[in-house]
Order: C-alpha cells, then structure tokens, then sequence
C-alpha cells in the first residue's frame, strides 16, 4: 500500500554536495518516521537520518553529523537528503524506508523500502 521512490544519485567529486529525494505515496498513519540508510559492499547497512511528518524530531547518525541535512515537503510527500563535503567513504547504495514509529534509528522498524539509489564518490 506504501510505495517509496528514491531519485537524485549519482556521480560527485570529494568536497562536492548532493540531494537526494525520497518520495512517499499511499496509505500511512500518525506520525511515521521517514528514514534514510546505506549499504556499502561488505558493510551492514547504516543508519543516516530520519524526520517524522509532523513533529519534526531529525536523528543523524554520529558518521554524517554536521554534513547530511534531513528536510521534507508535506505538500509534495517527499524528504530530502542534503549531503554536503562528500568524501569517498560515503560511496554506499542509499535507501529511503517509511512507516518508524518509535526507535526510528532502528532499520526493523522501518515496513516499507525503496529500491535504493547509487552514490558514488570519487576522490
């Protein structure tokens, strides 16, 4: 019932920036949390950030602290992931999740995945 879209991956430079969208269409209910995650090749995958729709409680994860932005637009259904001063260990497939309601750093907790979107950065 829940579909989820990510968009704006690709290729960037170290010290470069990125946004990512992630948009949400279908049935939800309260307060859910939308998230964002990576998985790079060898690695279990990481938490990022996450917002709730309304109350807005962002959450960043301590490796991208003070370089990744979580934002969202109510009227379009989308979140966004800005990524500023990239550097080569953020190269990861990036995935948003919907549907967190409590502990939302926590990927279990997340019902509904995107099929993932490649960043990749090169030095």
């Amino acid at each position: 019932q829940v579909h989820v879209v990510e968009s704006g991956g690709g290729l960037a430079e170290a010290g470069g920036s990125m946004r990512l969208s992630c948009t949400v269409s279908g049935r939800t209910f309260g307060d859910v949390a939308v998230g964002w995650f990576r998985q790079a090749p060898g690695k279990e995958r990481e938490f990022l950030a996450a917002i709730r729709w309304y109350s807005d409680s962002p959450y960043y994860g301590d490796s991208v602290k003070g370089r990744f932005t979580i934002s969202r637009d109510l009227g379009k259904s989308t979140v966004f992931l800005q990524m500023n001063r990239l550097i080569t260990e953020d190269t990861a497939v990036y995935y948003c999740a919907s549907g967190a309601t409590d502990q939302i750093t926590l990927q279990d907790n997340y019902n509904a995945w995107g099929r993932g979107t490649q960043v990749t950065v090169s030095p």
